[in-house]
C-alpha cells in the first residue's frame, strides 16, 4: 500500500514538475474558482432572508412582539432605532395573522373597541368622558398617520364641561397634535391645511383656531386661510416689497439698453420712485348732452298745437288769474268782437345717462428719479456732449412714460431734467478680475504620446508572437528527441570510464565541471 501511494506520489510530482508557470496557475485558480463557488451557494442555500414584520413601532410594542417571538423560538433581529422588526420571509404571512388573532401588537392606548370590553353598568359618567376622550385621541392619532412623511402622531384633545344651563355660553374644544416625520420630509400647506381640517371636524366644537400642529422639532405649522391674504409681510413690507420689484425693473432695463452702447461694465444706473399706494373705488352718475356743442340732446318726441279765434261774443277782459278764478283764465268776460290765437310746443329731448364704477389701481408711480454715472473710454476724461445729451433725451423719455396720468401731466421739461442726473468720470473702485491663462497642450506632448503609444503596441505585438513560437519550439525540441539516434554502450573501455568520471564530477562539482566544460569549449 505505501509503495503504491509512493508511486502516486512520484508521478504526481513528475506531471506538477513537467507543466509551465502558466499551467500550474490555470490549475490552481480553477480549483480555487470552483472552492469559492461551493462556498457562496453553501452560504445562500442556508442564509435566512429576514423581512420587516411591522414598520413605525412603538419601542413599547416593539418589546411587546419580540417578547412573543422569542418565547415561541422564532428568529428575528430590531432595526431603524427600535422601529422595525424583520423576522424570516417564510413566517411572515403566518405570523401577522396569529399576532392579529392574539391582538399584537397592544399599544395600550384605548380606541373605540375597548367600549366592548369595558361598558357595563357600573360605568360613571366621568369614566365614560375619560375613555371616550382617550378614544377619540387615539384614532385621530392613526388617522394623522397614514398621511405620507408621518411616522407618529400624539394628540392631545381638551373637551369642555357640559353646561345644565341653557343660557350659558357653551365653551370651545381646544386639540394640540405633535406629528414625528420621517428623516429629511416636511409638510406642506396642503397636508398642513387638510390636518387642519381633519382635527377640527373629528372632535366636536374645535374651531381651527384652537388648533395647534407641531413636529418632533416644535417647528409650528400654521393655518392660512385662502380668503385672507397669502402673504405674511405686513402693510410696509408689501409696499417695500412692491417699490424694490418696480425700481429692480427700471434700473435692470436701463442698464441693458445704455450697457449695450457704452459697455457693460461702463455704466452705473440707480432708480428711486414715489409709489402712491391708495386704492380708490368711486361710482359715477353723470348727466351729459348728446350734442355737446349745442348742449342739447336727442328730441324723443314734439308735440305742438295751434289755436285761434275770431268773432262776435265773448270778449276777453280783466287780469288774467285773479280774484277767485283759476290761473292762466280770463278774469273777466264781457260783450263785443273778439279775437285771439293760441300757440303750444311741447318737446322731450333724451341725455347721455352714464353709469361707472371705477377701481383705481393702488400702485402710481407719483415721482421718479434716475441717477446714471458713465465712465468714458480710454484716453478720455468725459463723454462728449453730444452723447451725454442722448442718454439724457432718453431718460427724459422714460421718466414721461412711467410716472402715472395724474402726475404726469403737471411735468415740464424743465421738471423733468431735474429728476435726472448723467454724469461721466472714471471708475476706480472697479473690481478687476485676473485672466487666467488657459493651460494649452504643446504639440511636442502629441507627438511623445504617440511615439509611446507605438512602442508600446510594438512590444504587446512581439509578446504575442513569442508566445506563439514558444509552443512550436517545444515540439520542435520534442521532435529531435525522437528523432536522434540513442548512443552506443560504452560502459566498457576508457571511453566509459572517462564518462562515469565525468557524470560523478558533474554530480558531486557541478562548479568545477561548468569550468571544464569552458575550458573545452574555449580550446576548440
Amino acid at each position: 500500500m505505501n509503495e503504491k501511494l509512493s508511486l502516486y506520489k512520484q508521478r504526481l510530482n513528475e506531471y506538477w514538475s513537467g507543466r509551465t508557470s502558466k499551467q500550474k496557475g490555470l490549475f490552481v485558480g480553477s480549483i480555487i474558482a470552483v472552492i469559492a463557488l461551493f462556498s457562496l451557494l453553501a452560504f445562500m442555500g442556508t442564509r435566512t432572508n429576514y423581512v420587516p414584520l411591522y414598520h413605525n413601532l412603538t419601542l413599547q410594542e416593539t418589546g411587546q412582539i419580540k417578547e412573543t417571538l422569542d418565547a415561541r423560538g422564532i428568529a428575528s433581529t430590531i432595526s431603524d432605532n427600535g422601529t422595525t422588526i424583520l423576522v424570516p420571509e417564510t413566517l411572515v404571512d403566518s405570523l401577522k395573522v396569529e399576532l392579529a388573532a392574539e391582538g399584537i401588537p397592544n399599544s395600550g392606548s384605548i380606541d373605540y373597541g375597548f367600549f366592548k370590553e369595558q361598558m357595563g353598568f357600573g360605568m360613571t359618567d366621568n369614566e365614560f368622558s375619560v375613555m371616550e376622550r382617550a378614544a377619540m385621541q387615539t384614532e385621530l392619532g392613526n388617522l394623522i398617520r397614514n398621511i405620507k412623511g408621518v411616522n407618529q402622531a400624539n394628540v392631545m384633545i381638551t373637551l369642555p364641561e357640559e353646561s345644565v344651563w341653557m343660557s350659558q355660553t357653551q365653551e370651545a374644544s381646544t386639540a394640540s397634535v405633535v406629528v414625528d416625520l420621517a428623516p429629511g420630509y416636511q409638510l406642506d400647506a396642503t397636508q398642513v391645511k387638510a390636518l387642519y381640517h381633519l382635527v377640527s371636524k373629528s372632535v366636536p366644537n374645535l374651531p381651527i383656531e384652537n388648533i395647534v400642529i407641531m413636529n418632533q422639532m416644535f417647528e409650528d405649522y400654521r393655518y392660512e386661510d385662502e380668503n385672507q391674504s397669502t402673504s405674511t409681510l405686513s402693510a410696509f413690507e408689501q409696499q417695500r416689497s412692491i417699490q424694490r420689484e418696480i425700481e429692480r425693473d427700471l434700473t435692470r432695463n436701463i442698464q441693458q439698453m445704455l450697457g449695450t452702447v457704452v459697455g457693460r461694465d461702463k455704466v452705473l444706473v440707480s432708480v428711486t420712485t414715489d409709489i402712491d399706494f391708495t386704492q380708490e373705488n368711486r361710482t359715477e352718475a353723470l348727466v351729459e348732452p348728446v350734442d355737446p356743442d349745442k348742449m342739447e340732446g336727442v328730441a324723443v318726441s314734439i308735440e305742438r298745437v295751434s289755436e285761434a279765434y275770431s268773432g262776435e261774443g265773448t270778449l276777453n277782459e280783466g287780469v288774467v288769474g285773479t280774484g277767485d278764478e283759476i290761473a292762466n283764465y280770463p278774469g273777466m268776460v264781457g260783450q263785443g268782437p273778439s279775437e285771439w290765437e293760441k300757440t303750444e310746443e311741447r318737446i322731450n329731448n333724451e341725455v347721455n345717462r352714464i353709469n361707472r364704477d371705477i377701481v383705481e389701481s393702488p400702485y402710481k408711480i407719483r415721482d421718479l428719479g434716475i441717477q446714471v454715472m458713465v465712465e468714458p473710454p480710454e484716453g478720455m476724461e468725459t463723454l462728449p456732449q453730444e452723447r451725454m445729451d442722448d442718454i439724457q433725451q432718453i431718460l427724459g423719455t422714460i421718466v414721461r412714460t412711467s410716472i402715472s396720468g395724474v402726475y404726469a401731466e403737471e411735468l415740464t421739461q424743465d421738471v423733468i431734467n431735474e429728476k435726472i442726473y448723467v454724469s461721466s468720470q472714471p471708475f476706480e473702485g472697479k473690481l478687476e478680475f485676473e485672466n487666467t491663462p488657459q493651460t494649452v497642450i504643446p504639440l511636442w506632448m502629441y507627438i511623445v504620446g504617440g511615439v509611446l503609444i507605438a512602442l508600446i503596441l510594438l512590444l504587446l505585438f512581439l509578446l504575442l508572437r513569442k508566445r506563439k513560437q514558444e509552443p512550436e519550439e517545444e515540439m520542435v525540441v520534442e521532435s529531435l528527441h525522437e528523432e536522434l539516434p540513442d548512443l552506443p554502450d560504452e560502459s566498457n573501455g576508457v571511453s566509459g570510464t572517462k564518462k562515469r568520471q565525468l557524470e560523478k564530477m558533474a554530480k558531486e562539482k557541478p562548479e568545477d565541471f561548468s569550468k571544464l566544460l569552458r575550458t573545452w569549449l574555449s580550446e576548440d
